[in-house]
């Protein structure tokens, strides 16, 4: 009596409460002061009762009277061994009431034992039939086994189960669960159930709202039938019950869960499946990106290389000047959006194998010819063309500039020439002195004297003429046929003319000693004049040369040379009066010993008129002359200045790229602060490049003026243009490579789950490695942080392990450790990602246990989007198990992480 006093005392409390689960909110608290509900009560017998044995049959027996069949204990006991799988002690096999008590006392124990707290519920009240009590207690035990486990969303019992429920119904019209009374009533709910998980048990559309008895009653057929769902529940009580009984539903409602639950573990299953198919379709995204803008820039680089190779020169200084521009155009317009698209490609292909990498993919391999490195050796190519390019257009530039003047001044001095050997052959083949008197034959000899002094006079532009020829010859002058017809046709008359000349003479001399009265004046004159008349024709044709000059210094050398010029004008003043006065000396003869003069010397052809007008002629040249060298002492003032004006802004420039670039790789080493720190300050550093690019423009306007000038070489500064643009480019270029970094690193942190404090440990023991501090560690130096960190590297296993620890961190066996890599190795078996085996357990279990899926179970399990993609992927399956159109799911699994088939 003692001990079942104690026995109750144990088990006086209000109702059963888990200590860490509330499995009822307060209004579903058991009422032990009031009586049940008539209507609820009967419900609640059928559905525990039907429970019971759903669980009771399992051991070959049942009970028919839920207060009067537990009364004993040994039922009881039996039922909870069935549904806990474990054993209970040893039953009292007697039938006394303590017996009865000490049974109920065990099994009320167990129930204890399982964290249940039982309120309110003792042995004596279960062994007098307690109706009341009984079913409180089997409601606890379906609390305990049936539904606190169910977990959905970190939500459990109760409030799991109607998650789920409200999940699985969702899509289905007429259906709104809010709770485990009203809401079933029509019996829709409990049809949607059965039609979601085995759509081929009931058609859905043909239900009616308004038959709740009939959809009740097809529900509770159907579970019975293929589920094994006992009948828990009658559809005219639940209909005509204006809130049915909570827990009975909720009863009822677990065993459809529990039923499920596989349906559940393959909804589980395909949304791995679809991460997983996310994942690698958006990789293939990023994979064919980058091979079309592959692509597109090697295909550019190709079209772009033969017209920078093109070296045929045009033959006109406008069609090269052409040229010029369009080389400019090309590297002002069209190359700086393909350098973006070279640096855009590097990130996306770097982004990429990042991407892989986290998500346990195998690296990307481009298509033939286009990996990176195909992409920087057509680059490569590129500029290397390009850089020679420009350097022939400016040559051919200069060569055309040369071969103009030249020509221009060959012309000048034909012309000359070929005026005054106009009719000399004639003269020279007349026999006029066969006809002469004395004095007419010694005027010819004479005459033929000084022709003979102005023929060798005229020997030296003859031999300029045939120079200005050659040299337009070897700088391959467009027109050199016509200058080698022209001067080949002088030369010619050259010879001629010495022949002719040589034979007069010999004829003359002949005949000289028949003739003996010479004018020695008018010789005088003739022998005065005619070098004088030459020098005063050697001064014009210098007045009016044309020059070419590049600095203030060449055109001061002429200023310098005119000046000479001009002072040596007294003494041919000098000469010229010393030859008029001969002539003023013959009139003044004539006059006093009235001799008529006919008017024409003899001996030259040369008048004093003529000396004056020439001598005139040559006075009007010289300011001429001294106005075209101040132009082109402006000329040159002006390209000083440009010259001046373009090293101002290229020695700050130069400077200021240099200056970045080191600062840039500071930013890359430095460990004081996050990575979104370094982020945003190498976000700064960008922008500053960019709002720099203005002077970059602004330079690019100077040297383009410098070039407009045939400005060529500037002595003021060592950065070319070409300097600038190098620079500028590698700067861009570093700067997004940089940031590039920084995002993988920040996107291995994020994927890898390392702290900002690891990741900055790991960067110190980098950068205290990294004896170059140029963002890389040489084998040794990495084999120096390893053991630094603990890693055994020492022992003949250790240089094993450290062969394996390179092959991972230097796959490309460049001889060098990136700090990605450091980053990826520190991290890569700590990484949380997915597998092959598991992707191929998911489609398992989509797939029943099958060797193979089928294509209607892919697209019933999946979205369609990932179904459709697994469809288009997968290969036929082989076996002879399945059936026409089975899918091998397991070569696919493999498939999608580069593994070959298991």
């Amino acid at each position: 009596i003692c001990d079942l006093h104690n026995t109750r005392a144990q088990y006086n409390t209000s109702y059963m409460m888990s200590e860490e689960h509330q499995y009822m909110s307060p209004e579903d608290e058991w009422d032990r002061d009031l009586l049940l509900d008539p209507a609820w009560e009967k419900q609640q017998r059928k559905t525990f009762t039907a429970w019971c044995n759903s669980h009771l049959r399992k051991a070959g027996t049942q009970i028919e009277n839920i207060e009067d069949d537990f009364r004993n204990g040994l039922k009881l006991m039996l039922l909870l061994e069935v549904i806990s799988g474990e054993r209970l002690p040893k039953p009292d096999k007697g039938k006394m009431r303590f017996h009865k008590i000490a049974n109920v006392n065990k099994a009320l124990d167990f129930i204890c034992s399982k964290g249940v707290k039982l309120v309110s519920i003792g042995a004596e009240e279960i062994v007098d039939g307690n109706t009341k009590m009984t079913l409180g207690m089997i409601w606890t035990i379906i609390l305990r086994f049936a539904i606190q486990d169910i977990s959905v969303e970190e939500t459990s019992a109760k409030e799991g189960l109607l998650l789920w429920c409200q999940r699985k119904t969702a899509p289905y019209r007429n259906v709104n669960v809010q709770n485990f009374h009203i809401s079933w009533k029509d019996g829709l709910a409990l049809c949607a159930l059965i039609h979601r998980h085995r759509p081929d048990l009931i058609d859905y559309s043909k239900l009616r709202k308004d038959d709740p008895i009939g959809n009740l009653n097809t529900a509770f057929e159907v579970a019975e039938k293929y589920l094994d769902i006992p009948k828990m529940l009658d559809a005219e009580d639940i209909v005509n019950t204006p809130k049915p009984d909570e827990k009975a539903i909720m009863t009822y409602v677990s065993c459809f869960y529990h039923a499920f639950a596989g349906a559940e573990q393959a909804e589980t299953a395909a949304n791995r499946i679809c991460k997983v198919l996310a994942v690698n379709q958006e990789n293939e995204k990023l994979m064919e990106e980058y091979e079309k803008l592959a692509s597109e820039l090697l295909e550019w680089i190709r079209k772009t290389i033969p017209w920078l190779e093109n070296r045929m020169a045009e033959q006109q200084m406008r069609a090269m000047q052409q040229k010029l521009e369009d080389f400019r155009d090309y590297r002002r317009i069209h190359k700086p959006p393909r350098v973006q698209e070279k640096c855009q490609l590097e990130i996306n292909f770097n982004t990429l194998q990042t991407k892989l990498r986290l998500s346990n993919r195998p690296a990307f391999m481009p298509s033939e010819g286009k990996m990176v490195s195909d992409i920087a050796n057509a680059w490569k190519g590129l500029e290397q063309v390009e850089k020679g390019y420009e350097e022939w257009l400016l040559t051919e530039i200069r060569r055309l500039e040369r071969l103009d003047h030249l020509a221009e001044k060959f012309k000048q001095k034909c012309s000359l020439h070929q005026s005054w050997t106009s009719g000399k052959e004639e003269l020279l083949s007349m026999k006029d002195y066969e006809s002469a008197s004395l004095m007419e034959i010694r005027a010819l000899m004479r005459k033929h004297e000084a022709f003979e002094s102005d023929l060798a006079a005229h020997q030296d532009r003859v031999e300029q003429i045939a120079a200005i020829a050659q040299e337009l010859n070897e700088l391959d002058y467009h027109d050199a046929s016509s200058v080698n017809a022209r001067c080949q046709g002088i030369c010619d008359q050259w010879d001629n003319l010495g022949t002719l000349t040589q034979k007069r003479r010999d004829s003359l001399e002949r005949v000289e000693k028949l003739w003996e009265t010479i004018d020695q004046l008018y010789l005088e004159f003739a022998k005065r004049a005619a070098p004088f008349n030459n020098w005063m024709d050697g001064a014009m044709e210098d007045l009016q040369d044309m020059f070419i000059v590049h600095s203030t210094e060449e055109i001061h050398s002429l200023i310098t040379a005119h000046d000479q010029f001009k002072a040596t004008l007294p003494e041919a003043d000098k000469e010229r009066m010393a030859t008029m006065g001969i002539q003023s000396e013959i009139v003044k003869i004539a006059q006093t010993y009235g001799i008529k003069l006919s008017g024409v010397n003899p001996y030259t052809n040369l008048s004093p008129q003529d000396i004056t007008n020439k001598w005139e002629a040559v006075k009007h040249l010289v300011p001429l002359r001294d106005q075209m060298l101040q132009e082109e002492v402006a000329r040159q003032q002006a390209n000083e200045r440009l010259r001046r004006q373009f090293a101002a802004q290229a020695n700050i420039i130069g400077p200021w790229i240099q200056t970045k670039m080191e600062e840039i790789g500071h930013v890359s080493v430095d460990i004081a602060g996050s990575l979104e720190e370094q982020m945003n300050n190498l976000k700064q550093y960008e922008q500053n490049i960019i709002n720099y690019k203005c002077n970059i423009d602004k330079l690019e306007g100077d040297h383009q003026l410098s070039q407009e000038s045939l400005i060529f070489d500037n002595k003021h500064t060592n950065y070319t243009m070409e300097h600038i643009r190098v620079g500028w480019e590698q700067l861009l270029t570093t700067i997004a490579r940089t940031i590039n970094e920084v995002e993988n690193q920040i996107l291995t942190r994020d994927a890898k789950g390392i702290s900002q404090e690891q990741l900055n440990e790991f960067r110190a023991s980098f950068n205290h490695f990294d004896r170059k501090r140029n963002g890389m560690m040489d084998p040794d130096d990495f084999r120096a942080c390893l053991i630094s960190m603990g890693y055994d590297l020492v022992s003949s296993l250790g240089e094993v392990e450290f062969a394996r620890i390179m092959t991972l961190v230097d796959s490309n066996n460049t001889g060098v450790v990136t700090f990605q890599a450091f980053i990826d190795f520190m991290t890569r078996e700590t990484a949380e990602t997915d597998t092959a085996d598991q992707v191929m357990a998911s489609f398992k279990i989509l797939a029943s246990d099958k060797a193979y899926i089928t294509v209607d179970e892919l697209r019933r399990e999946l979205p369609a989007e990932q179904a459709e993609y697994c469809i288009s992927r997968m290969t036929r399956y082989i076996g002879a198990d399945g059936p026409a159109g089975a899918l091998d799911y397991i070569s696919f699994s493999s498939a999608l992480y580069g593994e070959s088939d298991l």
